[in-house]
């Protein structure tokens, strides 16, 4: 349902409906329509890291030095700068489907048209246009991806998309291992079809993303929430069949005022003046994994080469097993980003790469690695870096209002990798040159560094966003919130619920207060006590959370009353079911459909609160009480909806 008035200012629950959706095939279609083209991107990043070595060969059909390879990296990253921020502003003004199609569109055009290269100067303008295009999806996918899936999996599904290049990558090196066979295809012949087959695969994505709909997100700010409407009803009507139960009742609504489209210097002031402490993060996150994953990665091959006497045929191997190596770092540790959080696992992955890192540059220097040690220690540094790289995006993609996402993407994109992208391939690839491996060690140390910053400025300035919907972690621009005429006068939702679901608000409230007095208590105790962030105590406030000093968290409201009604589920189906198996609890209050870890964080909290009793053989029971009110959880039409007031104080 969706009201309208004259002014064209609406209230909608279309956020909520979509958030509140257990994880469905229509989600697996997001990720393989949307996601997979970054298995397109690390396929054809790592055939020029692969057939880099080919490319500088007499008879390879083009003329390229070692120096040649960086300067083409740094010009394919100039372009995937240039081309983020134009299609990035493109996709907030008409939309994430149009140019999301586009944008794939001219990825697969330029990626063909290298095959033809013959002289460098065509060989840099094409590579330029591809990044122009990669440059682009980096923010048209980005943000319909995050708009279209359920708050509780977008951390996990976002890594694991962004995560997937190197599924690409895999697939790349290996491929090159028969483009780069001399008995299979001429010299000047198998790195062509390398660039030309990357292109063709390209197609089948396009025509699996003519069924992904359009952002209902940004269909309602921008005037069309009727077709909004439609593709949620369509999306509901779907899950549903396939899960046979009725969905639970959306959360609360949010009321916007629609507008067409919004400057970009209002966009700028959004980012730069209500978030400031939010934009350093994120050009401290991309500055860092841009400098360190385009140096090294666009350089790899030449320096197992030149270093270390790696044939060039032998290359691909050696970047097969790399790619792995990134792709499980996300894969494996992305679920932590939506249980243990946001902070703690950036800031680790960061951090530890960088440690990696720089115990790799002293071994360097002092001369005591060869191709395995040197190879091992840089896979070690990527599986960790490679987390800490995909959730630069993600973090840019959630902290934003809905209005400047897309631009919000491509813009710390576009500045962080200008200065991290853009030097580090031009940086490494003249150490490389220059033959000198005490050069080589301090572009390691270099990256190191910028790691390091980024790790600590997400200590300071990050957002504890795991499980919260967008809207609750940066208000839409287009928001009309007066809270104290909310605080006064309920909206039209909550204007028609019953004395009895009010009594029940607040009685949940009462158990939330007492549940957060004891972590306060707990948090002020022991090793907790040094716990980055703000706890539970509103006498703390960190400028990386949503809300004021003077409002409590927005975040931990919404997510305090999931819980206790997760909690509450717990308590009735133990009451209707007697004793229970923890997994065949967790089947019968659909607790996978809640998000990653929020099933067992409920079930002890419930044993916590004596709601349940743990018996032996992961067997749990309702408490022996006599009850005399009704489950909370048989209420759940909370249309509490609260937004951020960004970074500072009001």
């Amino acid at each position: 349902m969706t009201t309208t008035t004259e002014q064209r200012t609406i209230t909608t629950r279309i956020p909520a409906r979509l958030d509140r959706m257990p994880w469905s095939r229509f989600h697996w279609r997001i990720v393989i329509g949307l996601g997979t083209v970054w298995i397109l991107d690390g396929l054809e990043v790592t055939i020029v890291g692969a057939v880099a070595s080919r490319m500088t060969e007499p008879g390879s059909g083009i003329s390229l030095t070692s120096a040649n390879i960086g300067t083409a990296a740094a010009i394919y990253v100039a372009g995937a700068c240039i081309g983020a921020l134009l299609f990035g502003r493109l996709t907030d003004r008409f939309g994430r489907k149009k140019l999301f199609m586009v944008t794939l569109g001219l990825y697969i055009a330029a990626t063909v048209a290298t095959a033809f290269s013959h002289e460098p100067w065509y060989f840099f303008l094409v590579r330029f246009i591809t990044g122009m295009g990669i440059g682009g999806e980096y923010a048209a996918i980005n943000s319909a991806i995050d708009e279209l899936i359920p708050a509780r999996n977008r951390g996990q599904v976002d890594l694991a998309i962004n995560g997937s290049y190197w599924v690409g990558a895999a697939i790349g090196s290996l491929a090159a291992l028969a483009f780069l066979s001399t008995s299979l295809f001429d010299a000047n012949l198998g790195w062509r079809l390398a660039f030309g087959v990357g292109g063709f695969l390209g197609l089948g994505i396009m025509l699996v993303r003519r069924h992904v709909p359009e952002s209902p997100r940004w269909l309602f700010i921008h005037g069309r929430e009727e077709e909004a409407e439609r593709i949620v009803d369509r999306i509901e009507a779907e899950v549903q069949e396939e899960i046979e139960q009725p969905l639970p009742e959306p959360g609360g609504a949010i009321t916007i005022r629609q507008r067409d489209a919004i400057p970009f210097t209002e966009i700028a002031r959004t980012a730069f003046q209500r978030y400031p402490r939010r934009a350093i993060l994120g050009l401290a996150l991309f500055v860092g994994q841009a400098f360190l994953y385009n140096a090294i990665v666009f350089d790899l091959g030449t320096m197992l080469s030149g270093y270390f006497s790696v044939s060039s045929g032998s290359v691909p191997y050696y970047l097969a097993i790399f790619a792995v190596a990134n792709f499980l770092g996300p894969l494996l540790l992305g679920r932590m980003f939506d249980t243990v959080g946001r902070k703690p696992m950036i800031t680790g992955t960061y951090i530890g790469s960088a440690a990696v890192a720089v115990v790799l540059a002293i071994l360097l220097i002092n001369g005591s690695l060869g191709a395995p040690g040197f190879f091992a220690l840089v896979a070690v540094t990527f599986f960790v870096a490679s987390a800490g790289a995909s959730s630069a995006y993600l973090t840019v993609s959630e902290v934003f209002p809905m209005e400047t996402r897309a631009l919000s993407i491509s813009l710390f994109f576009a500045v962080g990798t200008a200065v991290g992208g853009v030097t580090g391939p031009l940086l490494f690839g003249n150490f490389i040159h220059s033959g000198n491996m005490d050069l080589v060690a301090l572009g390691f140390l270099i990256g190191a560094g910028a790691m390091f910053l980024g790790g600590i400025a997400e200590v300071f300035f990050g957002v504890r966003a795991e499980q919260q919907s967008l809207e609750n972690i940066a208000k839409p621009l287009t928001a009309e919130e007066a809270e104290a005429d909310h605080l006064n006068r309920p909206s039209p939702y909550e204007a028609a619920r019953p004395g009895a679901s009010r009594q029940a608000d607040h009685e949940r409230d009462q158990r939330i207060a007492r549940r957060n007095s004891l972590l306060r208590d707990r948090e002020r105790a022991g090793m907790w006590r040094y716990l980055p962030g703000p706890g539970k105590d509103s006498s703390f406030y960190s400028p990386g959370m949503v809300g004021t000093a003077s409002t409590a968290s927005r975040n931990a409201a919404i997510a305090d009353q999931s819980l206790d009604r997760e909690i509450g589920e717990v308590e009735q189906a133990l009451d209707e079911h007697g004793p229970t198996r923890g997994a065949d609890l967790e089947r019968a209050v659909r607790g996978r459909s809640w998000g990653p870890g929020r099933f067992r964080k409920a079930l002890r909290a419930a044993v916590g609160e004596s709601r349940a009793e743990h018996m032996p053989g992961d067997t749990y029971r309702a408490p022996a009480r006599v009850r005399t009110q009704t489950p909370p959880t048989r209420d759940r039409n909370d249309t509490t909806s609260r937004h951020d007031d960004g970074d500072e104080q009001r």
